[in-house]
This record gives structure tokens, sequence and C-alpha cells, in this order.
């Protein structure tokens, strides 16, 4: 066998030092200093024993705490009549609670926000819906840029050929993230549902909305069509740094784009926890359990 000499390794304390035991070269480093711990990421929604019950005496949910940080994707999930999307309509004040305390992106109220509250919140949030609500006779490049009324000089969005340059190459580009740049010139009303849905999402985008709400997005569409839309919302969300809040009752689609999952179940919130820590038992026993 091949022996390899070893070599003298100088010890810790001899490193620098001079012949002789004089001084080192360069002074001892001192104790490591332990870096600053991360600041928590900004709070974008913010519940505090949220409850909601119908005037006719039937209780949605109870007892709802949540913190919803910056950058997050959260996926809200629970059965049919569960009380998810009522739950995400009240977080963003499109309908009232019924006792609580709400606190989102920075607006803060009990039942309901203000009216003015409510336009400052509107023009921070981008919404997608199941019905994603494309003007069908108009183009895709208008029904994008619509997406800017409510903010100011927003007469202009009523359509393309009223809009700022910049609005119309805003619309392009965001056409062109959701691989729709094609039929900007093209009837809402000739899309399939995928593409429409797209549109839908571009045209949330187009706002620059810190907060992104889906309900159900892709409840309607056909199982491939419906994983390329949560796709999109995803990786889109995260590259624009943008937060999503989305509901759906599809177990994969929750456990594949989400990075937290909140679960509502009997009215309460079952479990939050980030996506990584959830087992397909832990979805079962909401859907089923």
């Amino acid at each position: 066998m091949e022996h390899v000499p070893v070599q003298n390794v100088a010890t810790p304390s001899a490193v620098g030092a001079r012949p002789g035991g004089s001084e080192p070269d360069h002074p001892q480093i001192g104790p490591l200093v332990k870096a600053p711990a991360r600041a928590p990421a900004p709070q974008i929604i913010g519940a505090r024993g949220l409850a909601k019950t119908y005037p006719n005496g039937q209780a949605v949910f109870a007892g709802v705490d949540l913190d919803i940080r910056a950058d997050q994707r959260v996926a809200l999930i629970g059965s049919n009549g569960a009380g998810k999307s009522t739950l995400l309509k009240c977080l963003i004040g499109l309908l009232p609670s019924t006792s609580g305390e709400i606190t989102t992106l920075g607006e803060r109220f009990l039942a309901a926000p203000t009216g003015a509250q409510l336009t400052r919140l509107r023009r921070q949030i981008g919404f997608v819906f199941q019905n994603h609500g494309l003007v069908g006779r108009q183009s895709v490049l208008t029904n994008v840029i619509q997406g800017k009324l409510g903010l100011k000089g927003s007469w202009r969005a009523w359509h393309h050929a009223l809009a700022r340059q910049e609005w119309r190459e805003e619309a392009m580009a965001v056409l062109a993230e959701v691989r729709l740049a094609d039929k900007a010139d093209a009837r809402a009303d000739q899309l399939s549902g995928g593409q429409a849905q797209r549109v839908a999402i571009a045209r949330a985008l187009i706002r620059r909305p810190k907060l992104l709400i889906a309900d159900e997005p892709a409840a309607s569409l056909d199982p491939a069509v419906g994983r390329d839309i949560m796709r999109i919302f995803s990786e889109l969300a995260g590259e624009h740094g943008i937060t999503l809040v989305y509901t759906t009752h599809d177990m994969q689609h929750a456990l594949d784009y989400s990075d937290r999952i909140v679960a509502l179940k009997d009215g309460r919130v079952h479990f939050d926890r980030p996506t990584a820590r959830v087992s397909p038992r832990d979805m079962e026993g909401v859907f089923h359990g």
C-alpha cells in the first residue's frame, strides 16, 4: 500500500506567529457576532376573533385569527359551505363581519370598512373570481386596460383607444406574461374558458396590486387547464412580489401552488401551517374526516 506522507499542520495558536515566538502578523479574530434576526415581512391581512353570522341566525365561522404576511401564497380551503369565500370577502371588506377586528393593507375596521377605506383597499387589490367577468364584445386589450378603472384618471380605461400609451404598453406586457399577447385584438367572447381566465389574471396584474385575491379561479375549468391557471397565478405572484390568497376545494391545487394552507372546518380554523407540513392525510381530514 502506498504510504502518503503526513504534512505538519500548524496549530491554531501558531497560525500567523513569527519565528521565535514574537507577536503574530495579524490580530487574533475575536468571537463571532451573531447576525441580527431577520425582521418579519410586513403584515398584509390580520384578523382577530372574526365571526360571521347571517341575518337568519346561521353561523358561518367564529373565532378566526389570521396573520398573512407579504409575499405569501395562501390557500384557503374547506368543503363546500365551509365559509371560505365568505371569509375571504370579509377580509377585504366586500362583506361585513358580525364581530372581530380586521386590518388589511393597513386599513383597520370592525364590521366593515368606511367608504374611503374601501376605495383605498380596492386600489391595492387585484381580484379574480370563478366568473371572469370579461366584457364579451370588447377586445382582450380593452378588457385588460379596464383593470385600471378606479385608479387616478381611470376614465381613459373604458376603451384602449382612449387609454394612455403607457397603459396600452402595460396591458401588452401583462398579456405576454399570461401568454396571450397574440389575442390582444380578439373579442373576449371568442376565447376559451382558460384563455378568459388568463385575461382576468392580466386585468388584475395591471393594477400592480399588493394583494391578489382569487376565489375558486379554476373551479369551472377542466383539470389540465385548471392546473395551468393555478401555476400562472402562483408563479406571477412570486415574480411580482404580490401576496396571493386563493380559495379552493381542490386538495392538489392547495398543495402544489401555495406555501401556506389555512383550512376551515365546522366554522373554525381547523389548521393553519406551512404547506410543506401538510400531508394528504391532513387534507382528507378537512374534506372527509
